[in-house]
């Protein structure tokens, strides 16, 4: 006879595994409609960090990755129809590749060990929803731009950006570039992000009851 512990533990397994597959298939949706990214001129503030931040934190550092995947998979995808992303790809598009999922994979699973690793420091615990949901577009924006000025700062292309932007090195270039998209993205995540993960967290509670 199979236990009910045993059955509880799949139940579990399953669950976790039906909202990973929502949380990517919103991730898949946000992406090709207008709900994922508000234009900008520049770099475009993309909301998809919300559901890979809430993924991180409520099902584990693993999904968060999965989840990241996810988003750079979409942001490779959608890149091909803009400009930079397009001339990235002519350059080397195996740099194309890792610039868009590499760093993506690497914000969903850091924001899960962030979480974890909060939930472990008792005084941080009652902050560790917010913090991990604010450090998930961080680390995107970090990771992104770095990988970004490591392979095409030197490109005609970047450096023409550079130059109608009036900046001489990567750093002031990254700040030029990202500004406001970084603060609202980091905003958005850190309020809805939190909201959302939070009252995800008290549903999973009372449907374990």
């Amino acid at each position: 006879m199979v236990s009910e512990n045993n059955v509880k533990k799949r139940s579990a397994k399953t669950t976790k595994m039906v909202q990973l597959a929502l949380l990517i298939a919103i991730i898949f949706l946000m992406a090709f409609t207008p709900l994922g990214y508000i234009k900008t001129p520049t770099i475009d503030i993309t909301l998809i960090v919300v559901p890979v931040a809430v993924g991180a934190v409520v099902l584990g550092p693993s999904a968060g990755a999965v989840l990241g995947f996810a988003f750079g998979l979409t942001s490779l995808i959608l890149s091909f129809s803009s400009p930079l992303g397009a001339m990235m790809t002519d350059i080397n598009p195996i740099f194309r590749v890792i610039n868009c999922i590499i760093p993506r994979i690497l914000c969903g699973w850091l924001t899960g060990l962030v979480y974890v690793g909060l939930k472990k420091i008792k005084p941080m615990q009652k902050f560790s929803v917010v913090l991990a949901n604010l450090s998930c577009p961080i680390f995107n924006t970090i990771f992104f731009t770095s990988c970004l000025m490591l392979i095409y700062y030197d490109t005609p292309f970047v450096q023409n950006m550079a130059e109608q932007m009036g900046v001489a090195n990567p750093l002031a270039f990254v700040v030029a570039l990202v500004g406001l998209n970084g603060v609202v993205e980091a905003a958005v995540c850190f309020i809805v992000g939190s909201t959302i993960t939070k009252a995800l967290q008290v549903v999973l509670k009372s449907s374990q009851k």
